[in-house]
């Protein structure tokens, strides 16, 4: 018997040391969690959804291929415009060439140059260009779609990770309040076992061990919500914060009925949710694309023009002089007398032509119309126009893929939503009931009239239930934000 007092004693202590140092846990951590918690930098839903959506490289990636498709589609438009090139081109020739004057051959140096400006307007192709531009402009308008899509993916996956936060900061209060209760108990049956008035020992060990459990099951609940927060980081791609604190959402939720019907929600949402948008979009294009490629079929023809000149340094201008009369060796009989014959002489000089006069003397325009009909080019028009009936089918196979994606999760989305009501509103009814009974039996435990037996199952009841509760709370505001989602009622 004294062995089993002083063990008996030692376990006292060991308890009282235990409910000590959790209760300057509570002071140091929790109570002092809330004191430091007064400047510590505060979240909310949205600044996690755009953080998120700042920093997904997922996101980033489809903001990418937005732009190239917005690249792609003023390429497009670009061949509404004239082809303009101009040349230049100068330089030496050695050995035997042309003289650009006398068009002879000649076997010197000479310095050539040649300039030209030249245009081409495509008049018709077939609408070649035409349904090129709208079917970029249709991918680009898909582009915009994915890219939505994506941001969309985020925001749900950032607002379940956001309710795990919230659902695991419930949790780890109701677990420090459930070691509140037990500790007040604890602290009571060891005052009395002190003064001799304790009945039941095994009252105090099943405190003990009741107590014990909570602290158990505080530590799980730290590391839970630790381990939510690290998770809703990973999707915001920033640095862990251990003391940022997250604003709470939705607290006085109130459950309530619904009267939604799914295919009512599946209609509305085949308008609205971006990736039936973007497959829709993805058919158009394919669209255009195959009557594109149809227009390899027909002639091209197109309107140019071009404008030419050219430079040599052995090119010369014939400079002449004044016209004077001069003696010629025949003579005129006039009268009997012999008169000579004059004629005029002109004195001729040259010098080298100067560039200005030779790029004005040489000009050379031309301006037409140019007819190309394709009779045979390796089959490639035929084989293009098939390749693009394919990517137009399997297109349209992704669109009804994604309508049948659609309507099972909008479905599967509703049932959940109908299911998380019923188990908030059952836990809610619950949570009352064993609130009631549990508050009876701790009267009567007080009161000496039940052992600890039933009031640990009582407890035991009302905290599971409390626990479950608030589970099924943020699960619900789950379901119903995803089912607004594809409603366009997802707001932040």
């Amino acid at each position: 018997m004294k062995i089993t007092r002083q063990l008996f004693l030692k376990q006292s202590c060991l308890v009282l040391l235990l409910a000590s140092l959790y209760t300057s846990f509570l002071s140091g951590s929790a109570y002092g969690q809330n004191d430091s918690s007064v400047n510590a930098p505060l979240l909310n839903l949205k600044e996690c959804v755009d953080l998120a959506i700042k920093n997904n490289l997922l996101v980033e990636q489809n903001d990418i291929k937005m732009r190239s498709a917005a690249v792609n589609r003023l390429q497009a438009m670009g061949y509404l415009f004239p082809l303009i090139s101009a040349g230049v081109s100068q330089g030496d020739n050695f050995g035997k060439s042309i003289n650009p004057t006398t068009y002879t051959y000649i076997n010197q140096e000479q310095n050539v140059g040649s300039y030209y400006l030249s245009g081409n307007l495509t008049l018709f192709s077939g609408l070649q260009v035409q349904n090129g531009i709208r079917q970029t402009q249709f991918a680009y308008e898909a582009s915009k779609m994915d890219l939505q899509q994506q941001k969309d993916v985020i925001s749900i996956n950032v607002l379940n990770a956001y309710l795990q936060v919230l659902t695991a900061q419930d949790l780890l209060n109701i677990s420090r309040e459930q070691a509140d209760v037990d500790l007040k108990q604890l602290n009571r049956l060891e005052r009395q076992n002190q003064e001799g008035a304790l009945l039941l020992l095994s009252d105090l060990y099943n405190l003990r061990g009741a107590y014990s459990g909570d602290l158990a099951n505080i530590a799980t609940a730290v590391n839970n919500l630790e381990t939510a927060k690290v998770g809703l980081y990973q999707l915001m791609n920033i640095s862990y914060n251990r003391n940022v604190q997250f604003e709470r959402i939705m607290t006085d939720l109130q459950a309530q009925d619904t009267s939604l019907d799914a295919d009512a929600i599946y209609q509305g949402a085949l308008k609205i949710i971006p990736a039936i948008k973007s497959a829709d979009l993805n058919i158009k294009s394919f669209q255009k694309a195959l009557a594109t490629t149809r227009g390899q079929y027909y002639p091209v023809l197109s309107l140019y023009g071009s404008l030419s000149s050219n430079y040599s340094n052995l090119a010369t201008n014939t400079i002449f002089g004044p016209v004077t009369n001069q003696p010629t060796s025949a003579f005129v009989n006039v009268n009997g007398t012999q008169y000579p014959v004059l004629a005029p002489n002109q004195s001729e000089t040259s010098e080298q032509a100067s560039f200005g006069s030779q790029f004005n003397n040489n000009m050379y325009t031309q301006v037409g119309l140019s007819l190309s009909i394709p009779i045979l080019n390796y089959f490639k028009a035929r084989n293009n126009v098939k390749q693009a009936k394919i990517n137009l089918q399997n297109s349209e196979y992704s669109a009804h893929s994604a309508r049948m994606t659609l309507q099972q999760n909008v479905e599967l989305a509703y049932q959940n939503m109908i299911a998380a009501y019923k188990q908030y509103k059952a836990y809610i009814d619950q949570v009352a009931a064993y609130t009631e009974a549990f508050r009876t039996q701790e009267i009567r435990f007080n009161e000496g009239v039940i052992n600890s037996d039933l009031y640990v199952i009582a407890k035991n009841n009302l905290d599971r239930a409390s626990i479950n509760l608030a589970q099924a709370k943020y699960i619900y505001i789950l379901r119903i934000k995803v089912l607004d989602y594809y409603q366009g009622k997802l707001s932040w």
